[in-house]
């Protein structure tokens, strides 16, 4: 018998596609529901007691409405805050997104790292805990950007984006104490990869970006193995959570993921 039940994808905005997509292509076929909490756009500058109070209510909410196999929480925001609180909660296997502090000591060159977040991410305890961890012999050297957030959102909607802000915002990491030598970042937010191109095309040097959505694709792949998809994709569903939001400017966006069918809840 084939197995209906979708996997949820959940990011605080669009973010989560830069993890949809290798999803995919691991698992072609699986249903998915994406869902963007644009009512609570943006995470990033929220504080933690907000999101810890949030995501898991949420979470709990569209579990009893979509009746998903597995959740992915492609945010590294709420991940790093409420992903064990969410798993405590819910009675199904939960796929957090975490800063790959980890793969990108292990590439560096020069031993200095950049974190490039939100602002809720880099100063979560989280990161020092994956920091002392991994990169001990590292300098890490963190910076949080709402901005990027925007900016990721803007290029999905089919808005041209300004060069000189991805520019500024590289800038701002470089100059920080021990950021001359950074050869390395992570970007610790879903929706920076989705701005990837830019970054690299902003950047003053040449760098490496790293980030951990190949890794989430397969752990979720590994957790739903014994499963039989569906011969075809069925069509791919995305919600938000705002009845008040524009949604008419990312139906392209949306679609070049496969997901065609949109609806507010």
């Amino acid at each position: 018998m084939r197995d209906p039940r979708p996997l949820l994808v959940f990011d605080s905005g669009i973010g989560g596609l830069s993890v949809l997509r290798p999803l995919r292509a691991l698992l072609p076929t699986a249903p998915i529901v994406y869902v963007a909490d644009s009512a609570g756009y943006p995470y990033g500058t929220k504080n933690a007691a907000e999101i810890e109070a949030r995501v898991p209510a949420l979470l709990g909410r569209l579990a009893e409405r979509f009746d998903p196999e597995l959740i992915v929480i492609a945010c590294n925001t709420a991940s790093t805050i409420a992903l064990d609180v969410v798993r405590a909660a819910l009675d199904l296997p939960i796929v957090g997104t975490v800063p790959a502090i980890k793969p990108a000591a292990a590439v560096s060159q020069t031993r200095a790292i950049g974190v490039l977040g939100t602002e809720a991410t880099v100063r979560q305890p989280y990161v020092d805990r994956l920091a002392a961890e991994f990169a001990a012999d590292c300098t890490v050297v963190r910076h949080g950007s709402a901005e990027l957030v925007d900016l990721a959102e803007a290029k999905l909607r089919g808005e041209r984006t300004d060069p000189a802000a991805f520019a500024r915002i590289l800038d701002a990491l470089y100059a920080s104490e021990g950021g001359a030598r950074i050869d390395t970042i992570v970007l610790a937010c879903t929706h920076f990869p989705l701005v990837e191109d830019e970054l690299a095309a902003a950047s003053a040097r040449p760098i490496r970006f790293v980030d951990g959505k190949e890794g989430i694709a397969r752990r979720t792949a590994w957790l739903t193995r014994d499963h039989v998809w569906p011969a075809e994709a069925p069509e791919g569903r995305a919600v938000f959570t705002g009845r008040t939001t524009a949604i008419e400017p990312y139906r392209t966006g949306l679609a070049a993921f496969g997901l065609t069918r949109v609806e507010t809840l």
